[in-house]
């Protein structure tokens, strides 16, 4: 079985949610939680589509809310397949708000997620390479290599010192 090398704009995900009452707190700003899920959501999606099987989420690696999203406000999410591993792949995720009158944009939340492809027994299969195209792309590549290095000694690290 010959595996595809796929590119991060062949699985890239856009998708958009209004943030209503019900998502927000008393100060009129969307849950965390409720933007996380979101975000779950849509890397979930560009997982699948760079993998073309089922995946789970192994973790969220980072998550930084930078500027609130209120009430009324448009979030839009933009999921891309950063870097592959084997069976891993590392997802960015960047939620942007937007005001629906003004149409003034600015980024909220940026995430790091990480997903294994499974097969239909549940256990991790190998995600397809993924070839960086753009210099984003390559740019993008290179600091989810940084980070995944750092995940892992970080992992070892704390696997020792629990000895």
């Amino acid at each position: 079985m010959t595996i595809k090398v796929k590119t991060a704009a062949e699985s890239a995900v856009e998708t958009r949610y209004l943030v209503m009452p019900h998502q927000a707190n008393p100060f009129g700003t969307a849950f965390g939680g409720v933007i996380m899920s979101w975000i779950d959501m849509v890397a979930s999606m560009a997982a699948q589509r760079h993998c073309g099987t089922e995946v789970v989420t192994a973790g969220i690696d980072s998550i930084s809310f930078e500027r609130p999203v209120r009430i009324g406000d448009q979030v839009v999410l933009l999921a891309s397949v950063n870097y592959v591993s084997k069976t891993s792949m590392e997802v960015g995720v960047k939620v942007i708000r937007e005001d629906p009158i003004d149409h003034e944009r600015s980024v909220a939340t940026k995430a790091y997620l990480t997903f294994v492809s499974i097969d239909e027994n549940h256990k991790p299969i190998p995600a397809p390479p993924l070839q960086p195209q753009t210099e984003d792309a390559k740019r993008r590549w290179n600091n989810a290599a940084l980070r995944v290095k750092a995940r892992k000694k970080l992992r070892e690290h704390l696997k020792s010192n629990n000895n």
